[in-house]
């Protein structure tokens, strides 16, 4: 089974748990679009959905799949939002924003009742980092926000280069027209402690690291799909 057959039963998964008439949050990346596709088909059956894309991209292909979509202003409470991840760990601590998509991602998640990840096996880490850290920031003073986070990164002894995110020779701009920062720490040891320390900096819009928000993930490998449950905070 290839990369994609996995992602395909992580999102059918997945779907078993939306229901008719929900609010739903639909996210961004290669697993989330398996998802809306698989959606897309339950919907032409009849099934009955409000969807909150989180990016411009998911928005277009959900419009192209016939999925009916609202902004989160006119549906500001959900009942589940259904998204990928880069890297989970065994906490169900994410990190995200590989897409470009942070930001809404996370105002999605922090809007929704409950949070369902998808993602193959490959994704399940034992701690956080190999995937660099998306780190969503203002484009005034870039240059300082990136000293700020070298120099936050280094209260937590974590080192590791920082690379702007770029779209062919552009800086990539997110939906929001903010820029990204992708942070190599190669091991993140203190979730918390680091999404503290991001927050703290004026220029840092949002980062990637996703700490309590989802409630259940399922992982697709290649004999079956099993599920991970959030453990209590």
């Amino acid at each position: 089974m290839d990369a994609r057959e996995m992602k395909v039963k992580a999102a059918a998964a997945a779907l078993a748990h939306v229901e008719d008439g929900m609010r739903l949050g639909i996210g961004t990346g290669s697993t989330a679009e398996e998802f809306v596709r698989l959606l897309a088909e339950k919907v032409h059956g009849g099934l009955r959905v409000q969807g909150v894309p989180t990016s411009e991209r998911t928005a277009r292909l959900c419009l192209e799949l016939g999925v009916s979509l609202k902004s989160l202003d006119e549906l500001p409470e959900l009942d589940l939002t259904i998204d990928g991840a880069d890297e989970l760990d065994g906490n169900l601590t994410l990190i995200k924003g590989g897409g470009g998509a942070l930001l809404r991602e996370k105002i999605v998640a922090a809007a929704s009742e409950r949070v369902i990840v998808i993602a193959d096996e490959s994704k399940l880490v034992e701690t956080l980092g190999a995937f660099p850290l998306p780190i969503e920031i203002n484009p005034f003073g870039q240059m300082a926000t990136r000293i700020s986070i070298e120099k936050a990164a280094a209260r937590l002894g974590l080192g590791g280069s920082l690379s702007m995110r770029k779209s062919g020779d552009e800086l990539f701009t997110t939906d929001g027209g903010h820029y990204i920062v992708d942070a190599s720490f190669g091991r993140i040891p203190d979730a918390e402690a680091l999404s503290a320390e991001l927050h703290s900096i004026p220029g840092v819009v949002e980062h990637g690291l996703f700490i309590h928000m989802a409630s259940l993930a399922i992982i697709a490998g290649p004999a079956r799909a099993r599920t991970l449950q959030a453990k209590l905070k």
